[in-house]
């Protein structure tokens, strides 16, 4: 673990902030939707959190949730620019796009701060060497939980934003509107196949398990490290309790 000083936060709302710190030279390289550990530097509390930034940037950035009573976010949420945190120098990870086959479009499917890595992601022009198209869904309660609209507004996406609690232009659950057809009549594609399509999924780990088995169901075969495939997620965050 390194000790990084925070350099940026930002709070969106009461579940949510984002924040930035520097980075050591022991953190020079990662590829983009891996993930490191996180810590106060003063205890033996660390969590996962995704990599925000692309492999590129100078700062490290993280998205975080608030919850309250959390051995780590209770604190997190309270640091300021100036205060030092723990950052893990060995980051990891299987949501990353080398452990996708080559096909035409890549869909980055989020909830809440799941869209972290794909910030990271759609940030690394590797991407989109790679795919002609990329779609990305994110999914929160409310509007103001849409972070990040006015980036990812301006990147060479399709961006498809939706909330479930109040009202807004496209209302669900994503999976709800993969069911029903909206998400396809929307964007005026077809449904995913597997020759042409390659998904990648960040979520709860009730959404991860749901999102698989519908993949599954279509045949896509699930790539790890070590053999690519049609969809990944992050193992690491399919079982891990939420702080």
């Amino acid at each position: 673990m390194n000790l990084e000083t925070v350099l940026h936060v930002k709070h969106y709302s009461d579940a949510l902030f984002s924040f930035k710190t520097t980075r050591s030279e022991a953190i020079r390289t990662f590829r983009a939707g891996q993930f490191t550990m996180i810590g106060m530097g003063d205890d033996d509390v660390l969590r996962a959190y995704s990599i925000a930034s692309p492999p590129d940037a100078d700062e490290l950035e993280f998205l975080s949730i608030k919850v309250p009573g959390g051995p780590l976010t209770e604190r997190l949420k309270d640091i300021q620019i100036g205060d030092q945190i723990e950052v893990g120098d060995r980051p990891t990870g299987t949501l990353v796009v080398d452990n996708l086959t080559p096909a035409k479009r890549l869909w980055c499917v989020a909830t809440g701060t799941g869209l972290a890595p794909y910030l990271s992601i759609l940030r690394d022009p590797k991407t989109f060497e790679r795919f002609e198209q990329v779609v990305v869904t994110h999914t929160v309660r409310t509007a103001r939980e849409l972070v990040y609209h006015d980036l990812l507004s301006a990147l060479p996406v399709i961006y498809y934003p939706t909330v479930t609690r109040e009202v807004f232009r496209t209302e669900g659950r994503i999976t709800a509107l993969i069911d029903d057809g909206t998400l396809w009549s929307d964007l005026c594609l077809d449904p995913w196949h597997q020759a042409d399509d390659r998904v990648m999924i960040c979520g709860s780990p009730e959404f991860n398990k749901e999102l698989r088995s519908r993949l599954e169901t279509l045949r896509f075969v699930h790539g790890t490290n070590r053999s690519p495939g049609d969809f990944v997620q992050e193992r690491a965050f399919v079982m891990q309790r939420t702080d």
